[in-house]
């Protein structure tokens, strides 16, 4: 039996077991990712889509995406290459590229504006391995990475991939214990101690997608965007106000169809409630 340390589940894994994530596998004793290299999607989008809006605005990237997850968002937007049982189907169909032939792909498509690649879509960090050796490769080739990620991962895969890493979009979900155990079976001390030190080591921005009776007070907001006020670069200067936030808008579907979508005029307010500790606040989704 082998103990999966990517993320705070610590999933024991027999021989051939998979973790909770579907994409990680007991394999002689260790702990893999059964996801490497097997994509699901792929396709040229602008930076701001991921989104990113003080990153290379205007310029496009390749973004890359398999399957697995180890959060449980009844409000996936990805749910089809997530954690779906059409997205574990995928394991037996997803085509399969090397980190060489995708940094090859990416350098074909910079006459079309790509500046490099994003492992986005499903959660890229439970297959980090795939993540660290394209991403390395990327880079000698002198493109840009980008993580989009839950951040719900150890600082161990963090410090690994840290390097090769140019940029990053880390969703923090919510600011309650409730939301974050009861809502997205996650841990949310591990993903403030993630987005802490993310922002010493690449650019970074935060998305929270709000979800109507949920997560979509002003008193929360303000919880969040203190938290990210306060935010430290790696010498202890506060360098939280210069960090992005965009608040997003709920649409109903995959598991939550129970609620109408998060009311326009409601982002708004919560904008300008973020925006009073915060330089940079995006509306997002409406």
């Amino acid at each position: 039996m082998a103990v999966c340390k990517v993320c705070f589940r610590h999933c024991d894994l027999d021989e051939g077991q998979l973790g909770f994530c579907k994409a990680r596998i007991g394999l002689n004793g260790e702990v893999t990712a059964s996801n490497y290299g097997r994509i699901t999607s792929l396709a040229l989008d602008p930076i701001e889509k991921k989104p990113l809006r003080r990153f290379l605005p205007g310029s496009k990237i390749l973004s890359v995406g398999s399957y697995g997850c180890n959060l449980r968002c009844p409000f996936c937007q990805n749910y089809d290459i997530s954690w779906s049982d059409a997205a574990f189907a995928y394991a037996d169909s997803a085509e399969t590229l090397t980190p060489y032939e995708l940094t090859q792909i990416a350098l074909a498509n910079i006459h079309r504006g790509n500046i490099g690649v994003a492992f986005t879509y499903n959660e890229p960090l439970v297959g980090y391995e795939f993540v660290m050796d394209t991403a390395r490769m990327v880079h000698e080739n002198g493109m840009k990475n980008v993580l989009v990620s839950s951040g719900m991962a150890d600082l161990s895969v963090l410090e690994e991939i840290a390097p090769y890493i140019d940029a990053m979009n880390i969703d923090l979900k919510g600011f309650t214990e409730h939301f974050y155990k009861d809502v997205v079976n996650g841990s949310l001390d591990m993903v403030l101690d993630f987005i802490k030190r993310a922002v010493q080591v690449c650019h970074v921005e935060l998305t929270t997608l709000i979800i109507p009776g949920e997560n979509d007070t002003p008193e929360e907001m303000r919880d969040i965007s203190a938290f990210i006020a306060g935010l430290k670069d790696a010498e202890g200067n506060v360098i939280g106000p210069e960090i992005p936030l965009h608040i997003t808008r709920f649409f109903p579907r995959f598991h939550m169809t129970d609620r109408k979508a998060t009311d326009v005029e409601l982002i708004y307010t919560l904008v300008d409630v973020a925006s009073e500790r915060l330089k940079y606040v995006y509306p997002g989704n409406v």
